[in-house]
């Protein structure tokens, strides 16, 4: 699939994210998701040694409690500049389960492709932490 603009723009905001929130330990990773309608919502991870929240769930649930039910595009970037992080194997199953027209921006961040949720297979490589 061809990065649209927005999907450059999405990236950025991820980005942004990541270097405003993302300062601590507790949240390395963060997550920007445009919806249907064109807005965007962002989450940061949570990172706990008796467990922890992932940023694209915690995106999820942003959208939900301003009564976002579709997303269409989904990005996570990684703290102190690290590149866009393909999601977990839990959150692409979750991702294909809630949203399987999602598009998924994945790559290194100098050179992002957007890929189907569907395509993500366990087998995808993946550097979440």
């Amino acid at each position: 699939m061809t990065m649209r603009d927005t999907d450059r723009a999405l990236v950025q905001a991820a980005s942004a994210v990541a270097k405003l929130r993302c300062r601590s330990a507790a949240h390395t990773l963060a997550t920007a998701a445009r919806t249907a309608d064109g807005r965007v919502v962002s989450g940061v991870n949570v990172v706990h040694p008796t467990g922890g929240a992932c940023p694209e769930l915690i995106a999820i649930g942003a959208a939900a409690t301003q009564g976002v039910s579709e997303l269409e595009t989904i990005v996570t970037v990684g703290d102190r500049g690290r590149s866009v992080v393909t999601p977990c194997d839990s959150c692409r199953r979750l991702l294909v389960d809630r949203f399987p027209a999602l598009r998924v921006i994945v790559g290194p961040i100098d050179d992002p492709r957007v890929v189907p949720v569907a395509h993500l297979t366990p087998t995808t490589p993946t550097n979440h932490t």
